[in-house]
């Protein structure tokens, strides 16, 4: 991303000056989350004054909520700092103290267990027996083998063979059977066991990636996500801190909340949103506010009206995916509504318990959950009233002076879904009913508290982060966040509708650091036309 160091104070700026003396663009953002915040801060710190922000919920942050629960911050919603070197959200939270008290259990270069790098992972089957672990060593070895070759397709240019079905899951699930079943040395029971582990690890891999099933994720496109170096770091003191770092120089007026939208019109002369105001509100006398310079306008749900040069929608792919239709008039190209139709997007909740006292060992960093009677299933598609089957495990929240006797369990996919719909006494039932199964312990007593997310049914959201579905692919997102109109096809106003979120970010899908790059990678779009504009008009000849 090109960075915008632009000044708003100096005087030989032709941005700033420009700014000054001409009107000042009508620049609409579209949600409050980090790319709408990001994309705010960086457009009022270079100039542009006329700025609101319309965000739908009560509470600006998006997909970060942090939830105080007595001394400790439990995350709903974002919970780590992917890698540190370069990442912009981990500068942010450093230069500001945000990681002084993380500790090093909070810091984790782990794939399957983030919590903590300390401590062991207890793989434990529907018999209630753990499996030694040694051999969950040896399984992981080999897994994490054949996830290294998922990665080759994108990165190395491999052809994808038919077999696979361009599908990560159908791809790493047949090497790795394959593997398991002709290895001499091992006895049935124990292949029985590492493709059981097999079916487990796909769970937490569907979790990560935010994906009903990894067999959803495309093999050709997997490896160009890429990873930032360095740990993953927790803020203890709440995600929710980079949030307000973000906010804390946008003036108060400039954020409105509860304000959802309608429709977004675009590419519009007044005439036509004159005769649009007409037809749709024929007693309405209060036509003006759909100024004629305006290329752009705005209907909120609760009727207000609002003129715009600029929008920059950072809505999530799931509401995209739900609402574009109505959302956008007129509506969006083929090509980009191709996009948002093929680019996944699923729901991943966390279910936190909290315990009087522990009844995991000290050393168990999480507890893990393998069904020995989905050795040899295909796909893992359960019927309704089994929705449990779908939460893959358990982590232990270190460190307990911090957040107490705490799990937090992971579930994605329909199966979230149908979690959500349940009551706090039927998930707490169901979670202590499986602990104790897994455990072999049937004394574990219910949880003290119960406090879950509930991402996929929030009509604001519609899902947690996006992924590379097959069939699509890194163009899609390149569609998805090109502006509109388009400006090979039009004359019109240019930049009329921008898009963020993290959806939007080519390498860095599904991250914070996508989201805030993507909100600044769009408000530079706009600085840079501008001072484009302001350059030129300070080198135009005098007649």
């Amino acid at each position: 991303m090109q960075s915008c160091e632009i000044s708003s104070e100096s005087t030989d700026d032709p941005l700033s000056s420009g700014l000054r003396r001409h009107r000042q663009p009508q620049i609409i953002v579209i949600g409050a989350g980090l790319a709408g915040l990001a994309a705010t801060k960086t457009l009022l710190e270079n100039g542009f004054t006329n700025v609101t922000v319309l965000e739908a919920s009560d509470r600006i942050g998006g997909r970060v909520q942090s939830i105080q629960h007595g001394s400790a911050t439990l995350e709903l919603g974002a919970t780590w700092i992917h890698g540190a070197n370069g990442n912009p959200v981990y500068h942010l939270a450093e230069d500001n103290g945000l990681l002084e008290h993380t500790t090093d259990e909070e810091r984790s270069v782990g794939r399957i267990s983030l919590y903590a790098k300390n401590g062991v992972a207890h793989y434990q089957t529907n018999n209630g027996k753990r499996i030694p672990k040694d051999l969950v060593e040896e399984f992981s070895d080999l897994y994490n083998e054949v996830y290294e070759l998922t990665q080759e397709f994108f990165q190395n240019g491999k052809p994808v063979g038919a077999e696979s079905q361009n599908s990560v899951g159908i791809f790493t699930r047949d090497v790795v059977r394959r593997k398991i079943t002709l290895d001499p040395d091992d006895s049935e029971s124990t292949k029985k066991l590492k493709l059981s582990m097999l079916q487990q690890y796909l769970k937490v891999e569907s979790c990560e990636s935010s994906s009903p099933s990894m067999d959803e994720v495309s093999l050709s496109e997997f490896g160009e996500w890429t990873e930032i170096p360095g740990a993953h770091h927790v803020i203890p003191s709440g995600f929710m801190q980079v949030v307000e770092l973000l906010a804390q120089d946008i003036p108060g007026r400039v954020i409105r909340r509860g304000k959802p939208v309608r429709r977004i019109h675009w590419n519009y002369t007044f005439q036509q949103a004159e005769e649009i105001t007409q037809g749709e509100h024929e007693h309405d006398h209060n036509r003006d506010c759909w100024p004629c310079q305006a290329p752009a306008h705005i209907e909120c749900e609760d009727g207000e009206r609002l003129s715009a040069d600029h929008i920059i929608v950072t809505a999530s792919l799931g509401v995209l995916k739900k609402s574009h239709e109505t959302l956008f008039s007129p509506g969006l190209p083929r090509d980009k509504v191709q996009a948002i139709e093929k680019l996944g997007i699923s729901t991943t909740d966390k279910i936190f318990l909290e315990f009087d006292e522990p009844f995991w060992s000290p050393e168990c960093n999480s507890i893990q959950f393998v069904w020995e009677d989905e050795a040899l299933l295909e796909q893992l598609a359960y019927p309704q009233e089994l929705w449990y089957r779908k939460i893959c495990s358990f982590d232990v929240l270190y460190p307990p002076e911090r957040y107490g006797y705490m799990l937090s369990g992971w579930i994605c996919g329909e199966e979230a879904l149908l979690m959500e719909r349940c009551d706090d006494e039927t998930v707490a039932e169901t979670c202590t009913e499986l602990l104790r199964k897994f455990t072999g312990n049937p004394n574990i007593p219910k949880p003290r508290r119960i406090l879950r997310s509930s991402w996929g049914s929030n009509p604001y959201i519609r899902g947690s982060y996006s992924f590379t579905r097959v069939g699509s692919s890194g163009g899609d997102v390149e569609r998805l966040a090109t502006p509109l109109p388009y400006a090979k096809s039009t004359k019109a106003p240019p930049l009329q509708v921008l898009f963020a979120g993290e959806a939007t970010h080519r390498k860095y899908y599904s991250t914070t650091h996508g989201a805030l790059l993507s909100g600044q990678r769009e408000a530079s779009r706009l600085i840079e036309m501008y001072q484009d504009l302001y350059n030129a008009e300070t080198t135009k000849p005098n007649m």
